[in-house]
């Protein structure tokens, strides 16, 4: 069997594998417990919690994180077989100079970017689809995936229930970053690492900085079980010591991890300090910078451009996982306009639906008007729209403590630390929303149930 062969399993089949009755009981317990299983998650929904997290084979989940895993490489040569150094790469995807913080236009391109990826992936007729790639240490929902999921298992255990089937989390994309963070930098044991967070961002819980680090505590207790010393520190807050070391939360640092992206963190001394103790190369960052520009999306395109001569299995990877894409030049506009139904234009390098119009869902006036306005600006996608299919998950109802069934669109979003697969972030719709799966519209979030 090859990956391309593989024949993938309806999104609802794992949980319907399970006995009824046991489903029945996982969903009770589920509901009975989501007060502790969602307590201090991040949310904007006010009404709805999952009743269960979202379940998948252990085969299935296998085979998705090595599908995932090639095409990460295949972008990331994509990109090899047209720049050598990150300047070269900036000034072929048209990105400014100056606009990625961080950025050292000198760094050769090499394998190390590939240290920390997660996929956006929709399932079409069963078939999983690579919409977006993330490629960067600045990985949201790593945290929250494997903590809902984990005391999911901690609630079925004391009830019993995992003495009736195999129920397990995914691997924690947690311990596997830590993991990956120290062989990567190859730091000494007990170094002092610094986990950069932009607090002046949009995401739920960073307007109470005190409470949030209480939250991440245990994050800090598993940076500890591999031999690190992390200190959560506002980006805002970090400094430089008289020999150029950087300096958080009173003392110097052995290395740092960002958890923002470096072409939207708000500008401030801290991240002046930060660019300037990474240009001097007195701290060692856990990703390059550069590692953001090989997630930029024309890179679909490059390697839309160049599958036919690819090897066999891989050119039927990328034929099979990944939506045709286009770079958006005023010369497709004519094109974009015609096959409107099939086709989502969005920016190259943007993030949780900024600026993505779907043609089906815009009427044709305000889908020619927007793709024109693209091709002109530069830096925009087309591509294949991707008819992703709902699953059935249970809901419990805030207020009311009902349990709703409901068949949801959704996404998964496997990680991969150090190129090993490290579990997924899920997220769901609920009860009566539209298809757009971002924080700022009530997405919920949830790690991963394997079943045999």
């Amino acid at each position: 069997m090859t990956d391309v062969d593989y024949r993938w399993p309806s999104a609802a089949q794992a949980w319907l594998d399970l006995p009824a009755d046991l489903r029945a009981d996982l969903v009770a317990a589920g509901a009975a417990s989501w007060r502790e299983i969602f307590d201090g998650r991040a949310t904007y929904n006010k009404q709805w919690r999952l009743a269960r997290p979202p379940v998948m084979d252990e085969t299935s989940l296998g085979v998705l994180n090595a599908v995932c895993d090639r095409l990460a490489q295949l972008i990331f040569e994509a990109c090899r077989r047209r720049a050598g150094t990150a300047g070269e790469l900036r000034r072929l995807l048209g990105v400014p100079e100056g606009e990625t913080r961080l950025l050292d236009d000198a760094e050769p391109l090499s394998d190390a970017l590939l240290a920390a990826f997660r996929p956006d992936v929709l399932l079409s007729d069963g078939v999983p689809r690579v919409v977006e790639y993330n490629i960067d240490s600045s990985l949201g929902g790593a945290f929250d995936a494997d903590t809902t999921v984990r005391r999911f298992v901690d609630v079925y255990r004391r009830r019993g229930l995992t003495d009736r089937a195999r129920l397990e989390p995914a691997p924690s994309a947690v311990d596997l970053r830590f993991a990956a963070i120290r062989s990567g930098l190859a730091l000494p044991d007990g170094a002092r690492v610094a986990m950069l967070i932009d607090f002046d961002a949009e995401y739920p819980g960073l307007d109470d900085p005190e409470r949030f680090f209480r939250l991440l505590s245990p994050v800090v207790e598993r940076a500890a079980a591999f031999g690190l010393d992390l200190v959560i520190t506002p980006v805002s807050q970090v400094t430089l010591d008289s020999s150029s070391r950087l300096v958080a939360r009173g003392a110097p640092v052995d290395a740092v991890f960002r958890l923002f992206v470096p072409n939207r963190v708000t500008p401030g001394a801290g991240v002046d300090a930060l660019e300037a103790a990474v240009r001097a190369r007195s701290v060692p960052m856990w990703v390059s910078a550069a590692a953001w520009l090989i997630a930029n999306k024309q890179a679909f395109a490059w390697l839309w451009d160049d599958a036919d001569a690819l090897p066999a299995a891989d050119r039927d990877l990328v034929h099979r996982y990944v939506p045709r894409t286009w770079i958006l030049t005023p010369d497709l506009v004519d094109r974009a306009v015609a096959d409107r139904h099939d086709l989502v234009a969005k920016p190259a390098d943007g993030s949780a639906g900024v600026d993505v119009l779907i043609g089906r869902e815009t009427d044709a006036e305000t889908w020619r008007e927007g793709v024109s306005r693209f091709a002109a600006r530069g830096g925009f996608i087309l591509q294949s729209y991707v008819k992703a299919d709902d699953v059935p998950l249970d809901f419990v109802h805030i207020e009311t403590g009902e349990t709703v069934s409901a068949d949801v669109p959704h996404s998964i979003a496997p990680y991969l630390f150090g190129r090993q697969s490290a579990g997924a972030c899920i997220r769901t719709g609920f009860p009566g929303c539209d298809g757009v799966l971002n924080l700022a519209r009530g997405v919920l979030l949830s790690g991963l149930l394997v079943v045999d």
